[in-house]
């Protein structure tokens, strides 16, 4: 009897769990039997790995082959661990040895070839083997992938042969290359193309430096959208272990990242995404648009076009920053961590209000309208504001620029400099935004002064503001004394922050 141990990990979420791969040769009639809660991909590698073992120039052991893909109670799927068994197989044979396989990690499909075939969602393994210390033999075909990674060493397999040559110190495997980060890159949307809507870009510096979630009303071509885009640009670059959690979450979607880039992620999906699709699912569980969103932001057009469940759905992430998928046989924990814009007209003709269009809406249809989003989800949005019509000509709305051909409006830019000094301040003061205070982080560091106290008790007691209302108005008074560069919250900053949440 003969054993061989083959290190690999499963795909579930960002997690990545080890997996060890026990191959045991036996006596007894010729049968490869795969063990360990695998899916039907894993149990057919019994007839790739056979066939690559073959067409590759080695002998395939008679007698009884069981491999054990322990540990047992956790669910594994794909073809990602063809290669370790097959290696496992020829290690246990006594046709490689097994010096060097405590410190590699091994991934990838094989072919009836013997071709190493790519894997999908490999860069949270890559992260997880990178702090065990080991180092990974994965596909050539995932070596752009592999290279958005730093402090990563990779090795490309192409075939099996090689793979066995490079255990057995005959040949060398290349190296997988590192892709170079760039440094901070300009928004893709300048703030300084958006003219009039002095409110809005205020609610929206605002709603930058302490990450707080906003909602606009208004009618259509108000610059709602325009708002939006431009949020990213406002908010300070992403750090370097900010930009790897957005690429093994990349990873675990269906579409590759093939490039690193400071800009925040922004996700806008349609309005008739189901609830899976915005907070994760299938088999396994992928990420959805808000861990897609993830250190970004997520854009919501068209808010009460949304099915009911589906906004139900983010009322813990938005609180919390992460979300648990639980499906039958997986239970996944996502990041997400994001910043919300939503955006809806006040009627369903889009004129509620408006000077330019009458309404043809009945108060009836106005209310139900409104009433497909709840009060719990809208009471966890701390800034709500209503866009009008803006009352620029129509060359200073098209124009924006001065004769010398400078801007008028404050770019993204400038912006950013104000909104990345008062996360700083944050970032001292508590080590997080303003948005995501802990209860007893905001008591000592969002008291108001007298007046401010007095006026904030005035208006929950006029407009019945719930606690959390009360928490989340004097979350974005202390965002707004940030940026005012004060150390204590005071009447005037508590005035604004009322303000920003009237509807």
């Amino acid at each position: 009897m003969l054993l061989a141990t083959v290190r690999t990990r499963a795909r579930l979420g960002i997690e990545a769990p080890p997996v060890t791969c026990e191959v045991r040769l036996g006596g007894g009639l010729p049968r490869l039997t795969i063990v360990g809660l695998v899916e039907t991909a894993v149990r057919e590698s019994r007839e790739r790995v056979e066939a690559a073992i073959h067409q590759s120039g080695y002998a395939f052991p008679d007698g009884r082959i069981t491999v054990n893909l322990a540990p047992a109670d956790l669910p594994k799927g794909s073809g990602r661990f063809d290669l370790a068994i097959a290696i496992g197989i020829l290690v246990a044979s006594e046709q490689v040895p097994a010096d060097l396989l405590d410190d590699h990690e091994l991934y990838g499909e094989l072919s009836f070839t013997g071709e190493v075939r790519g894997v999908r969602g490999l860069l949270p393994a890559l992260t997880r083997a990178r702090a065990a210390g080991r180092r990974c033999i994965i596909p050539e075909v995932c070596g752009a992938e592999a290279g958005l990674l730093r402090d990563v060493e990779s090795l490309l397999a192409t075939h099996l042969v090689g793979v066995v040559d490079y255990l057995s110190g005959r040949k060398p495997l290349a190296a997988c290359p590192c892709i170079d980060w760039p440094a901070d890159e300009a928004p893709v949307h300048d703030l300084a193309d958006l003219n009039g809507q002095a409110a809005a870009r205020r609610a929206l510096e605002i709603a930058a430096a302490g990450g707080h979630h906003l909602l606009m009303i208004g009618p259509p071509g108000t610059g709602k959208t325009m708002l939006a885009q431009r949020l990213p640009g406002l908010l300070p670059p992403m750090t370097a272990d900010e930009i790897v959690e957005t690429l093994v979450l990349r990873s675990l979607s269906d579409r590759r990242p093939d490039h690193v880039t400071r800009r925040r992620p922004f996700r806008s999906p349609h309005h008739t995404a189901s609830a899976a699709a915005l907070v994760g699912g299938g088999r396994p569980p992928r990420p959805g648009e808000i861990s897609l969103a993830h250190r970004g932001v997520l854009f919501l057009d068209e808010l009460p076009e949304f099915a009911r469940p589906a906004l139900e759905a983010l009322r813990e992430p938005l609180e919390c920053g992460g979300i648990t998928v639980a499906r039958v046989g997986h239970t996944v924990t996502f990041p997400a961590c994001f910043q919300l814009v939503a955006a809806m007209n006040p009627c369903p003709c889009g004129f509620a209000g408006d000077r330019q269009h009458p309404c043809r809406c009945t108060p009836g249809q106005v209310q139900r309208y409104r009433h497909r989003v709840s009060g719990p989800f809208l009471d966890r949005l701390d800034i709500r504001i209503e866009l009008g019509r803006s009352d620029l000509s129509l060359d200073d709305l098209i124009g924006g620029r001065a004769e010398d051909g400078a801007p008028v409006n404050e770019s993204s830019a400038m912006v950013r400099r104000r909104v990345s000094q008062a996360i700083e301040r944050q970032r001292t003061r508590t080590g997080q935004c303003n948005a995501r205070l802990e209860a007893a982080a905001q008591r000592d560091d969002c008291r108001p002064d007298a007046e401010g106290r007095a006026l904030l008790t005035t208006a929950a007691e006029r407009f019945a503001m719930s606690a959390r209302a009360c928490d989340r108005c004097l979350r974005l008074a202390r965002t707004i004394a940030d940026l005012d560069a004060s150390d204590r919250v005071r009447a005037r900053h508590v005035a604004e922050a009322l303000s920003l949440r009237r509807l």
